[in-house]
């Protein structure tokens, strides 16, 4: 093979690894398997219990009233009527009784009967209402259990990611995703269950923040970022679409274990996919350094989008754990229908992901966030009002889009905050912005479910409305954040026309993605 042949491949890694695109392409597959494994289990965790606690429960203690199977090789028997009480008595060949028929009797001494289960109800709903009740707060710990750790472990993971960079974080979210997903297709118990899920925050943490502050940093002009940023949530909202609606049919058709396993194996194709283009064991730390995160903390602007991260995600999580069990004792769902009823907020989602991540830029992010958490209120009143997985069409697909609205308005919103106010580097912003969604997933199912048990699911809704709806007039401050003295020289000298653009500090910085051989032949050229 001549030399030239045996290059194409190596030339063509290597332009693939200083393709923007190809990052956007890491960044969306591993969006979409963590938010796939995210929501396939929101159908299946509430019937798995049910089955397997509440019924095999219930069937342990059942007492055993079927009749014995008859012996292979009967005595001869013989049967003597008793003209004393009507009865038959069955007679074997040593002459002892073995067996009495009641003949002509039932008003004497009637038959014991076996004690019987309460009928269904008419409805053909669920039994166990007691059982049901606390199974909210189980399934909204459960749930919230990937949100807390996550919560933990994102400030670790900005700071890790400004010392060693986006590669290698990337590629060890890979790798606890890949080992939550294997361990959810083989748990049968809720211990081994909630540890599945608490290990998926570790892997979510890692991959989250190390994909956003990685497309923050190859895409620095404000539309660009704002595009990429629409696209990666796509990746996100498609995960969200695909996850429960998969999950609930799998589960109906194949079995627990199909869905998960299928989620390992695209987790391995990802995988494969980051070691082409990623470099996981490249160390290449960030130029300059990050913001510390408490001083980003004490920025009121990064916090008021924080908050609307958080207070509008905070709805759907409440509704993954809850939503199915009051489809189940309210509307006596199938198994199918409890996934789908997320279909229409995960297909609007991620039309809004996509519109507004284009139209946000022009008609202005912040009231694009402003009317998108007024819909996630209003959406969220209506909720109850369903009567039928019908009526559940058009609340939830408000819901859906109206979070698109605000997840690709405020994600590009926080890069801009750190380029206009502190230094240049996105691991530790990025990190406050997932924490602000693992406030919502942690704080919505834990809390849904006590509030559902103690006030019912309708007030629920409505509270949790209500707030979105108190919060939105805040992203009004939003619309044009002051930027910092030394910005404002810098702003001023590179952009005197353009009130939004701006620079990375270091605008020779190399390509985060490319070798060092890489770089050298460009400026050679």
């Amino acid at each position: 093979m001549p030399p030239d042949a045996q290059r194409v491949p190596w030339r063509w890694l290597a332009a693939g690894r200083a393709s923007r695109r190809l990052v956007l392409v890491v960044v969306f597959v591993a969006l979409l398997l963590d938010n796939m494994l995210l929501t396939v289990v929101v159908p299946i965790v509430p019937t798995f219990l049910y089955a397997t606690e509440y019924e095999g429960a219930n069937r342990s203690l059942a007492p055993a009233w079927t009749e014995p199977a008859p012996p292979a090789l009967k005595p001869p028997f013989s049967s003597v009527f008793s003209y004393f009480d009507n009865t038959t008595v069955t007679v074997s060949a040593s002459g002892s009784p073995s067996t009495s028929e009641l003949v002509n009797r039932t008003e004497r001494s009637p038959p014991p009967q076996p004690p019987t289960s309460s009928p269904p109800p008419a409805s053909g709903c669920l039994e166990g209402e007691e059982f049901l009740a606390k199974e909210n707060v189980r399934v909204g710990l459960l749930f919230a259990s990937k949100a807390l750790v996550q919560l933990v472990v994102n400030p670790s993971v900005g700071l890790l990611t400004n010392r060693i960079g986006y590669h290698i974080p990337m590629f060890i979210g890979f790798v606890i995703m890949f080992l939550s997903t294997v361990m959810f297709a083989f748990s049968g118990t809720y211990t081994l269950l909630f540890i599945a899920r608490a290990l998926q925050g570790i892997g979510s943490s890692f991959s989250s923040v190390a994909g956003l502050g990685m497309l923050a940093s190859v895409y620095t002009d404000d539309f660009e970022r704002g595009n990429a940023m629409g696209i990666a949530l796509g990746g996100l909202a498609l995960g969200v679409l695909i996850g429960a609606p998969f999950g609930s049919v799998m589960y109906e058709l194949v079995g627990k274990s199909s869905p998960f396993l299928v989620l390992a194996f695209l987790a391995l194709l990802d995988g494969a996919l980051q070691l082409c283009i990623l470099q996981p064991s490249k160390i290449s730390p960030e130029s300059a350094r990050g913001t510390p995160v408490f001083t980003l903390l004490r920025d009121p602007y990064i916090l008021v989008a924080a908050g609307a991260l958080c207070f509008s995600n905070m709805g759907v999580a409440m509704l993954e754990p809850t939503l199915p069990i009051w489809m189940m004792q309210t509307m006596c769902s199938p198994k199918w229908q409890l996934g789908m009823a997320f279909l229409p907020a995960s297909v609007s989602y991620l039309i809004g992901t996509n519109l507004f991540g284009i139209l946000a830029n022009k008609m202005g992010r912040w009231l694009c966030s402003l009317i998108g958490m007024a819909m996630v209120g209003i959406s969220l009143l209506c909720v109850p009002l369903a009567k039928n997985i019908y009526g559940l069409i058009g609340p939830n697909g408000g819901l859906g889009f109206a979070i698109g609205m605000v997840d690709s308005s405020m994600m590009p919103i926080m890069g801009y905050l750190v380029d206009l106010r502190h230094t240049s580097v996105y691991g530790n912003v990025y990190a406050i912005a997932d924490v602000a969604f693992c406030m919502g997933f942690a704080v919505g199912p834990s809390t849904g479910g006590a509030i559902v048990r103690a006030l019912g699911f309708p007030w629920l809704m409505v509270i949790v409305g209500v707030i979105n709806i108190i919060y939105a007039p805040l992203c009004w401050y939003l619309r044009n954040p002051p930027a910092r003295e030394e910005k404002i020289a810098i702003l001023s000298q590179e952009c005197p026309m353009q009130t939004k653009c701006y620079t990375t500090q270091n605008t020779l910085r190399e390509f985060p993605l490319a070798d060092d051989s890489d770089v050298e032949a460009e400026s050679v050229e």
